[in-house]
């Protein structure tokens, strides 16, 4: 096994722990809900979303210390983060303390989005990128699904203080992901453009490529590519409109299509359907399960159909599966019937969105402007996320006894997706980071 391959499965593992904080709350969602007895507004901003928030700020912020510290030190802070909030939120006594805890485990969540795929990204061969960013989308729902089958295992096991275990069970992957990141080296591009240090970013690419003409190729292509960029440190500049409107329509497009209204809110919606607590609580671990399965399946097709075919792909399912929720929940169809349709729908995500945002951003901007690149699209992405968590306790509240409206407003979002995905997403697979920016700007 190839050292860079290590030490990408190291930052991919940065995803495990965004994963399992970004769904562990749905488990501890009625309890506290029950515990604190706060309002529906109060409960959705500071209990439920305060986490996204925190997340919003540290996508907005997240290229900073990824440009002035580095890739890999900014995923050592992402570790300690998440094993503070772990600790805490599970120790709170009140839920400012608690939203507090959770709001540092948001900015964790947030910094990961942009350190890791990029780490990723410039660590790769453009040969495997999209296969080897999908881990880090791998490792995001396996901690989803060990998440929610730690919510599972653990209700019942301390009556009222079930929740706490479930979120501070945390701290022991984040302690051990903290120590591993102790022991890879920095990113050839930050080295060499962002260090000046030409020697660090040789060795890393010998150890990429275990070829030192190639090593010296891929070095040379890299400085050749800075120098020939114009406004090379602007985000916002004329030459990457064509980049920023990409980033923007493929992030906000991943949240209007429900996923994480669903995620967070998968054991309430259920229990709509009809299911009892604990069977939709079991539910939610074959929801991860599939998300694993389908994945997996993304990351064998990416390098091969390429991005754009599985967000095709992955439009048609979403449309098919909402509009199977929406009107299943119309006719009031039977619980097992809804749960199908949430299983499908978690299926074309998984294969298709989920696989391909974070590899898609990480891969359109320019060396210089990556990180501020990645930092708005998880932004826009993380802003979004924010608000329908925000609005889905009162939504559900309104919608609590036939919730078909909010599914049909997810499908008919997915139309416009497939439209994007047709017409004015490009074709990235193949090209080197490079490469890229070129091919975007000729279209």
């Amino acid at each position: 096994m190839p050292k860079s391959f290590k030490w990408i499965l190291v930052a991919a593992l940065s995803g495990f722990l965004f994963g399992f904080d970004t769904v562990v709350i749905s488990g501890a969602n009625l309890p506290i809900k029950e515990l604190w007895s706060t309002s529906p507004f109060f409960h959705g901003f500071f209990i439920m979303s305060m986490a996204l928030w925190g997340t919003v700020l540290g996508a907005l912020f997240g290229a900073y210390p990824s440009n002035k510290f580095g890739r890999k030190n900014t995923l050592s802070w992402i570790g300690l983060f998440f094993l503070i909030s772990a600790l805490g939120s599970a120790l709170a006594m009140d839920p400012y303390t608690f939203s507090f805890f959770r709001f540092i485990g948001g900015l964790a969540v947030g910094v990961s989005s942009i350190a890791a795929p990029i780490y990723i990204s410039e660590i790769s061969t453009s040969k495997n990128r999209g296969s080897l960013g999908t881990l880090f989308q791998l490792s995001l729902v396996f901690g989803m699904l060990i998440a929610f089958f730690s919510n599972y295992l653990l209700t019942g096991f301390q009556g009222v203080s079930d929740w706490r275990w479930m979120l501070g069970i945390e701290a022991l992957p984040a302690l051990m992901y903290l120590i591993m990141t102790f022991f890879i080296p920095d990113t050839p591009r930050w080295q060499t453009l962002f260090q000046n240090n030409d020697k660090a970013a040789i060795r890393t690419l010998r150890e990429i490529y275990d070829d030192d003409q190639q090593a010296e190729s891929v070095l040379n292509q890299i400085k050749s590519a800075d120098v020939n960029s114009v406004n090379n440190e602007k985000l916002i500049a004329k030459t990457n409109n064509k980049i920023i409107v990409l980033a923007f329509l493929i992030s906000f497009f991943n949240q209007l299509s429900g996923i994480n209204f669903i995620l967070y809110y998968a054991p309430e919606i259920l229990e709509i359907a009809g299911f009892g607590t604990r069977e939709s609580l079991f539910n939610s671990v074959l929801i991860g399960v599939i998300m694993i399965i389908f994945t997996f399946l993304g990351l064998l097709l990416i390098d091969r159909l390429g991005r754009r075919q599985l967000l095709i792909l992955g439009s048609l399912g979403y449309i098919l599966s909402l509009t199977g929720v929406s009107m299943s929940f119309y006719f009031q169809s039977s619980p097992e019937w809804i749960a199908f349709y949430i299983f499908a729908f978690i299926a074309s995500h998984a294969v298709g969105q989920g696989a391909v945002i974070w590899v898609f951003i990480s891969e359109i901007f320019p060396n210089r402007i990556r990180a501020k690149g990645q930092s708005f699209g998880a932004g826009v992405h993380w802003v979004f996320a924010a608000i329908i968590t925000l609005l889905a306790p009162a939504v559900i509240a309104i919608y609590q006894t036939n919730p078909w409206p909010i599914f049909s407003f997810f499908a008919v979002m997915m139309v416009l997706q497939l439209v994007f995905s047709i017409f004015i997403m490009p074709e990235t697979k193949g090209k080197s980071l490079e490469e890229i920016n070129l091919i975007i700007n000729k279209n």
